[in-house]
């Protein structure tokens, strides 16, 4: 074979080798530059949801769902005020404490996330609500009814999450008093405060905004201005304990 024309064939060969190593690595880039605009999807928080549905209670139905971030949301059902039969649904959102955040995930552990039986099951257990408890994750998604439960970690969570609803009912009644019947605001407050004071209360921050208000509000009595005014100091107090 002629020798020019062996090297013209190499050179050919070689040309399209580089030129198919060239587009490879061409469509190797794209694919990379695609993947990297396409939207990033965050992983979902785990989050705990607490039910209680009681007919003739006040609420008579509440739920408070928390994430593993600590941001929580409340709602419920009832009565505007203890004066009036009229009802409304009430939303608000807060952030829990990284002290109680971090214990109702612990219990969550404990209880098993919710997978298994947790109700007594016994019929002459006095009926308090019923209650349900929701597990909820990327990977699972968990949930228990019950009345009464025997489980030591179910309890806690149970008490814990309707300390934190009395203390967000003060502050939907508070709200709706300062907007509509200041002079019910004492009473108010005088209840909250020996709540708090009792420790029945928990999470203060999260109706501090209702009572910056308060004590903001150059109409309302003095006196009511600095019951608002403790009752923050002390849930400034019990945070910066935690």
């Amino acid at each position: 074979m002629n020798l020019s024309l062996m090297i013209g064939t190499g050179n050919a060969r070689s040309h399209r080798a580089v030129q198919g190593k060239r587009q490879s690595l061409i469509l190797l880039a794209g694919c990379f530059a695609l993947l990297w605009s396409l939207p990033t999807r965050a992983a979902e928080p785990a989050t705990i949801t607490f039910t209680l549905h009681f007919p003739g209670s006040e609420p008579e139905q509440y739920s408070i769902t928390v994430q593993s971030d600590g941001h929580a949301r409340y709602e419920c059902t009832g009565k505007i005020s203890e004066q009036s039969d009229d009802r409304e649904t009430y939303q608000t959102e807060f952030t829990f404490s990284d002290a109680t955040r971090a214990r109702i995930f612990d219990l969550t552990a404990q209880s098993h996330y919710f997978s298994g039986k947790i109700d007594s099951g016994r019929r002459k257990v006095a009926f308090t609500g019923d209650k349900k408890l929701v597990y909820k994750d990327g990977q699972r998604e968990s949930a228990a009814a019950y009345n009464y439960s025997p489980v030591p970690s179910v309890q806690q969570l149970t008490a814990l999450f309707q300390s934190v609803a009395a203390t967000l009912e003060f502050g939907r009644r508070l709200a709706h008093y300062h907007r509509y019947q200041k002079l019910a605001l004492d009473d108010e407050l005088k209840q909250m405060e020996d709540q708090v004071r009792r420790g029945d209360l928990i999470e203060l921050q999260s109706v501090k905004p209702v009572l910056q208000e308060i004590y903001d509000d150059s109409s309302v009595i003095n006196m009511v201005r600095a019951r608002a005014l403790r009752i923050m100091e002390i849930g400034n107090g019990s945070t910066a304990g935690r």
